[in-house]
């Protein structure tokens, strides 16, 4: 599987190495059964194994409570806020068919927590009791461990929340989009690059041949490139709304600076077709926004 086979791995190893189970992999309940994991459980279909313990880790009783309450987890694995995410509300909601019930890695929760916990409480939600980390074991006993490395790389960082969600403007018209750029604190004219399409979580880089500054307001013109890429870095969700699936395009972004990140507040494509978004780039150069006049 595509997600789900590098975490199948490593658990049967973990498997092999403990010969008997820690404080919390105890025994099966007899009245627990193998299910076949089905496709409209989209949370947890084809994540590498195809039969689940019901009831689960969660104490759902039944595959329909199962579905349902799995389903509400989607929007925020859309988020893309922990490559982990996943394999860690599927070893709940769908535990491994075994001789033993397997939970996460007290480590994992946390990870997926430190990521994603701010993400939730944007939209108002705290992250659940019944995900308190403690409850999970410590990573010497069995466990499922994290997959992701990422979060100990030095060149890597997990998004973080901005707590809005970025779309692509329709570039209306050129009076518009004038105004916006004389509202943000910057305004660049950049490519951006992916890097990757095989991992959870996406990878942006910027084309440093191709930023051309608009307006740098606070920040100084040799350091944009590298706020840019830091913003590319940790805001993972909006850059891919912005991209739109794409691999390559041509953007003109501005936003405001908030202490150690940029915040980018408005994206535009820039093609043939946005003859506006064209006529405001060319006009800017002469344009004075209302405090400058």
């Amino acid at each position: 599987s595509r997600s789900g086979g590098p975490w199948l791995l490593g658990l049967l190893v973990r498997l092999l190495v403990w010969g008997s189970p820690g404080a919390w992999a105890s025994y099966l309940r007899r009245s627990s059964s193998c299910m076949p994991i089905p496709p409209h459980m989209a949370l947890c279909y084809d994540i590498g194994y195809s039969q689940m313990r019901i009831p689960n880790l969660l104490e759902h009783e039944t595959m329909p409570e199962v579905i349902q309450q799995s389903s509400s987890w989607l929007p925020l694995l859309a988020r893309e806020c922990h490559p982990d995410a996943r394999i860690f509300l599927c070893s709940l909601f769908a535990p491994i068919c075994l001789d033993r019930l397997i939970y996460p890695c007290r480590s994992l929760c946390e990870a997926v927590k430190r990521s994603c916990a701010p993400v939730m409480a944007c939209y108002g939600y705290p992250w659940p009791e019944i995900l308190n980390c403690n409850k999970f074991p410590a990573d010497h006993e069995l466990c499922i461990a994290a997959v992701s490395t990422d979060e100990n790389s030095s060149s890597r960082r997990m998004p973080r929340a901005s707590c809005k969600d970025c779309e692509l403007e329709e570039a209306t018209t050129a009076r518009e989009i004038l105004e916006h750029l004389c509202a943000n604190d910057f305004a660049v004219k950049i490519r951006i690059l992916r890097k990757n399409t095989t991992t959870t979580i996406s990878d942006f880089d910027l084309d440093p041949s191709r930023v051309e500054v608009l307006k740098h307001g606070p920040l100084l013109r040799t350091e944009i490139p590298a706020r840019l890429q830091q913003w590319l870095d940790i805001d993972a969700t909006c850059v891919h709304n912005i991209m739109r699936g794409t691999h390559a395009g041509v953007f003109v972004v501005s936003g405001e600076v908030q202490s150690d990140k940029v915040v980018v507040n408005k994206a535009y494509a820039w093609q043939k077709k946005n003859r506006n978004l064209h006529q405001a780039v060319r006009r800017w150069k002469h344009h004075r926004c209302p405090e400058q006049a």
